[in-house]
């Protein structure tokens, strides 16, 4: 499972104009399913995004989490990030899970996801979605379970 985790001051994805999930301060991740995927792994990748000290402290050094703040979290499904993209000039999709399974685990880590923390928010999986983001730092992370 892959998470593109960025550190944002607010976050926002729309599906057809409509806003789906919101956020202020906190984060942003795009999260890509792969062949193989487990819910232990989902399980992982959500303790590492809430822990993961990407804010600054007093000293401003990265020593915060997400979940020391109290910010926000929100998830957005982008199989994208799944593509082998090692040769030629068309990524391939071949190592990203299978629709049906793909959308599984991402709504079963939403889930998990809103019963370990207080601020989450998700795009929808399978929709043409508009992200906007203020990406703060910038500062973006590529996690991998």
């Amino acid at each position: 499972m892959i998470g593109l985790l960025q550190r944002v001051t607010r976050a926002g994805v729309a599906v057809k104009a409509h806003q789906v999930g919101a956020i202020e301060r906190g984060l942003l991740v795009l999260v890509a399913v792969q062949k193989g995927d487990t819910e232990a792994r989902a399980e992982r990748l959500l303790e590492r995004l809430l822990g993961y000290r990407v804010f600054p402290d007093a000293q401003d050094r990265m020593n915060l989490s997400l979940r020391e703040i109290g910010g926000g979290l929100l998830l957005v499904p982008q199989f994208t990030l799944a593509a082998d993209t090692r040769k030629g000039t068309r990524a391939s999709f071949t190592t990203a899970a299978p629709p049906a399974e793909g959308e599984r685990l991402f709504t079963w880590l939403v889930e998990l996801a809103r019963t370990s923390h207080p601020t989450v928010a998700s795009g929808r999986f399978g929709a043409e979605m508009q992200v906007s983001l203020v990406n703060d730092g910038p500062v973006t992370f590529w996690l991998e379970t």
